[in-house]
């Protein structure tokens, strides 16, 4: 990744994590499609959403590109993701950015607003055991406003299907060795380019101080997600989108 006469390529930077991330996630544009639907099926075109775990901002570019009136707000605690994030969408006003814990029971102080219509994250929850996963989900019964949505697109494995799930994880094997095959780059690679991009440099020691190399959390079953959404203040809660390892779970107040 090269930096360009203005500045940093973010664009590029973008691009650069959306196609690491899909040698994992082969389906992860469908995911979002999906996702999208529901956010205008439930709660209208012109949303203000909470970007939840934002990352680079994946999400946030996809709501604005299909709803262009709708507002964003991504609360992330990694500053290389997002350092990524608030270049590319510097100077719109319809995103705002908060560095915050999810982890700390004070990180909704940090919003600028005290609700929203809709809450949504993709593949970044599963690094939370099931306990502070939970204590997050109630959290989020008070941030999501009546009628809203919550929706979180994740790696759910049900523990109860053995053969199913190492049937999946050779699929996902055979797909990975042929991302590699194509020149894709994979979560280690992408990690090494931005440690050593001199603008990523920093953020990115920062990321490993806080993370290390990968957090590992839980990743409980559909029926563990829908239960603990409905008690966190949801009225209803089930998949609405899965594939063989991951599902789309959504939660309406």
């Amino acid at each position: 990744m090269t930096e360009t006469a203005a500045g940093t390529d973010w664009l590029a930077w973008q691009e650069s994590w959306d196609r690491q991330q899909e040698w994992y996630m082969p389906d992860r544009e469908e995911r979002f499609r999906v996702m999208l639907d529901m956010v205008e099926a439930t709660v209208g075109p012109e949303p203000r959403v909470l970007d939840l775990a934002c990352g680079t901002g994946s999400i946030t570019d996809r709501l604005l590109k299909r709803f262009p009136n709708a507002t964003s707000t991504g609360v992330d605690l990694d500053p290389a993701l997002l350092a990524i994030a608030e270049g590319t969408f510097a100077g719109d006003g319809r995103v705002t950015f908060v560095t915050a814990d999810l982890k700390d029971p004070r990180w909704p102080d940090a919003l600028p607003h005290d609700s929203y219509d809709a809450v949504l994250t993709a593949t970044a929850l599963h690094w939370l055991h099931a306990e502070p996963l939970a204590a997050l989900y109630g959290q989020l019964g008070q941030l999501v406003r009546e009628g809203g949505v919550f929706m979180n697109a994740d790696h759910m494995c049900d523990q109860a299907t053995p053969r199913i799930n190492e049937a999946e994880r050779a699929l996902r094997v055979a797909r990975r060795e042929a991302a590699q095959d194509a020149g894709a780059l994979d979560w280690t690679q992408w990690w090494e380019l931005a440690a050593n991009d001199p603008v990523l440099a920093g953020p990115t020691a920062k990321r490993f101080e806080i993370y290390g190399e990968h957090a590992d959390g839980d990743v409980p079953p559909v029926e563990w997600h829908a239960r603990t959404l409905r008690e966190a203040g949801f009225a209803e809660a089930r998949a609405v989108w899965a594939s063989p390892s991951d599902a789309l779970v959504l939660a309406l107040k």
